[in-house]
């Protein structure tokens, strides 16, 4: 499926956040020196940007220009703060980020610290919009000292959003949570619109779930953030939250419902006056055609997004509509142009430096590929990715951390030196007390270095111990769902996943399932025990992890290989290709019996014997034959390899009767539904090899066992 995500800083219709953010800061020295300025002008023009972003603007500077440049500092600033906000809304990036120098002026000019770094805070801002990732870090570090003794909850909620974002940007998104959440709690705590705040946190962590591909928990927190809309009018506020609505249910399969709240986003955004957000909603409707594989109308949508993208002259916009024309191009078997959007748009995400979308990218151009059947080329995109992937993270993280390094070196001089100076005054001052003045001074030293001594004891242990608990919290989670040996998926994880599957009712259908079904391949190793008998049970292990091996590296990387127990593994194969089935399952009899294992000198042969079935089965709903019941049908026809000689694998493919009349028999006995002629079977051999040494002779034993056992 072409699909392109939008870059996870610019996926909210956050230029309204800096409306929220910067709203109604009184400082308070103005406050003790002149009476409250009459802040209700400027509330009902923020009010009213709510709903009509282009009529709020005309008022706003209207009132600016009536206000002139000897009103009142405070009432001035509100204003500055205000136009700011509606400037982003509505498409106009360079007004705004005139707008926020002007305020920065303003600010500097009354010595308002709370105030220059509130508009700090909107250069930060810009620099990320840019992607310059690393210089935005770095500001707002200087911005966190610059406001360590500040008790002014909104701009201390604007830093979080901040760093939030920053670390969102790059990957980060453990990082990124924790600042959201303090945010949506500073909320509580500004004079004005706290319910508007609060809601566009709660957007903003919607967001982020999406990014960390947990849609059910985003889906949850964009709906208990709409929960609140009677309490507000804010189209601003809900045309974002339902973009993050559409995003989480796209995620989840729930396609048209995505499309009604892209349909909602775009209607919102049009009355209101808000072309950037208008851009956005139209590229996500351009993504919902694609997934649905409407690449006509895909493409109509798109080059509409494209439009009203370059009105606003939206860099990303741009280039993320560019993209999904490419896309939309190839869907239509129109190649050569496609490609051509396509590259635009990748040009543009590797020279911003935007690892992530450059990843996403480049993974929907291997899918485009693939489904075009070009594999060499898919192949190469595949290769490509991971290069550039590992590039990208290195580059940006060490010019983050080299620009973090020099900074603070800077600092540590800039304090030796003015502790010289002041050292060199003192003992100019007071020559006759010299001698006191050392001796208290090494005093001190001594007292401070004790103390420093013992805090950096103290320090390392505790630094140790939480290390250890960190340590223990990982092993702990990736034993959960990972085999300690083989480092697969285990039973547990790949059940737990099921368990979350949608199951459409009877008379319903995903509208590719039957195209491209799941697939699950069930498989044992041949005479295991003999391995371990013959060779060791270290030698058993080591089988084991090779074999895990090189399933992984036969498989795409978007199937999950699990070790099912024992010496039998798992691959669920998602949104397969029928035709290519066989040829899957050749390869991994191949991959794992065409060369023999050596383990420390031995030479150890081994094979798999296999049972695979697509799912939905036959076409059948999942209410009638879900995933247990396709498994259970799997291992009946690995079984059947097992009897029949090892080696080899057998598919269940389709039904050739009745599911009523063929279930009751295939859920017990799979070879007298073969007799009966109820299912149609597929087989398929292992490369052939030649009986070795004393496994072949065991291997005999086995079988003729295994022959007895089933008459």
């Amino acid at each position: 499926m072409l699909q392109l995500q939008l870059p996870k800083w610019r996926t909210s219709l956050g230029l309204g956040l800096l409306a929220i953010a910067l709203l109604c800061m009184n400082t308070a020295a103005h406050a003790q020196t002149k009476p409250k300025p009459d802040f209700s002008a400027i509330e009902a023009i923020h009010t009213l940007s709510d709903r009509d972003n282009t009529a709020a603007l005309k008022q706003l500077q209207e009132y600016k220009d009536k206000l002139g440049k000897d009103a009142d500092y405070v009432l001035r600033a509100e204003v500055l703060k205000t136009l700011i906000g509606i400037l982003y809304d509505g498409g106009k990036i360079k007004e705004a980020d005139a707008a926020n120098t002007e305020l920065l002026e303003l600010a500097r000019s009354q010595k308002d610290n709370d105030m220059i770094n509130m508009a700090l805070l909107g250069v930060a801002f810009q620099m990320l919009d840019q992607g310059k990732f690393a210089m935005a870090l770095v500001k707002l570090n200087d911005i966190q000292q610059s406001l360590r003794d500040s008790k002014n909850a909104e701009v201390l909620m604007r830093l979080n959003i901040a760093f939030g974002m920053v670390q969102l940007a790059i990957g980060n998104f453990d990082k990124s949570l924790p600042y959201f959440l303090e945010a949506l709690k500073l909320a509580d705590q500004i004079p004005r619109r706290r319910a508007q705040a609060k809601m566009y946190r709660m957007e903003s962590i919607a967001r982020l779930y999406l990014n960390m591909h947990n849609a059910e928990k985003a889906l949850e927190t964009a709906n208990d953030a709409l929960a609140m809309q009677p309490k507000i009018e804010s189209p601003k506020i809900i045309s974002s939250l339902q973009m993050a609505r559409g995003l989480a249910l796209i995620d989840l399969g729930r396609h048209d419902e995505a499309l009604e709240a892209y349909k909602t986003v775009l209607q919102i955004s049009t009355e209101a006056g808000m072309p950037a957000v208008a851009a956005t909603a139209l590229g996500n409707i351009a993504d919902y055609y694609l997934h649905v594989r409407k690449f006509a109308e895909a493409e109509r949508a798109a080059r509409f997004s494209l439009e009203k993208a370059q009105a606003v002259n939206d860099p990303f916009a741009i280039a993320i509509a560019k993209a999904n024309i490419g896309f939309a191009l190839a869907g239509q078997k129109k190649f050569s142009q496609g490609i051509g959007f396509i590259n635009e748009a990748k040009k543009f995400f590797m020279e911003t430096g935007s690892k992530s979308d450059v990843e996403n990218l480049l993974s929907e151009i291997g899918n485009m590929y693939e489904a075009a059947d070009m594999f060499k080329e898919a192949l190469a995109i595949v290769r490509e990715q991971q290069k550039l992937s590992d590039e990208l993270f290195r580059s940006d993280r060490a010019r983050a951390v080299a620009t973090l390094q020099e900074q603070f070196n800077a600092q540590q001089r800039q304090k030796q030196i003015e502790l010289l100076a002041r050292e060199n005054e003192l003992k100019d001052a007071d020559i006759k007390n010299r001698q006191l003045q050392q001796v208290v001074l090494m005093l001190a030293a001594i007292i401070m270095v004790m103390v420093g001594v013992v805090v950096f004891f103290l320090y390392r242990r505790v630094r140790k111990t939480n290390e250890k608990l960190r340590e223990v919290n990982e092993q702990l989670e990736f034993h959960a769902v990972r085999d300690p040996l083989t480092g697969l998926y285990n039973r547990r994880s790949f059940v737990d996943m099921m368990k979350g599957r949608a199951i459409l009712p009877e008379g319903e259908r995903r509208e590719d399932a039957l195209d491209n079904p799941d697939c699950l391949i069930l498989m044992d190793i041949d005479h295991f025990k003999n391995i371990n008998d013959s060779f060791g049970h270290a030698t058993g292990d080591a089988v084991l992890i090779e074999v895990a091996r090189r399933l992984r590296s036969t498989v795409r990387d978007s199937d999950m290989v699990l070790r099912w127990g024992g010496e039998e593994f798992l691959i669920y194969s998602p949104r397969s290709n029928p035709a290519q089935l066989k040829g899957l399952v050749e390869r991994i009899l191949r991959s794992i019996g065409g060369v023999n294992i050596e383990v420390e000198g031995a030479s150890v042969p081994v094979t798999l014997t296999a049972g695979f079935i697509s799912l939905p089965f036959s076409g059948l709903p999942e209410a009638v034959c879900n995933w247990e019941k396709a498994l259970q049908i799997a291992d009946m026809a690995l079984y059947l390899g097992k009897v029949n000689g090892r080696n080899r694998a057998y598919g269940v493919s389709k039904l050739l009767i009745a599911y009523e009349e063929a279930l009751p028999v295939l859920d017990h006995d799979l070879s007298a539904a073969i007799k009966a002629g109820m299912v149609e079977l597929i087989e398929v051999h292992g490369p052939v090899k030649l009986p070795e040494n004393n496994l072949a002779v065991s291997s005999t034993v086995q079988d003729a066992e295994l022959v007895n056992d089933t008459k």
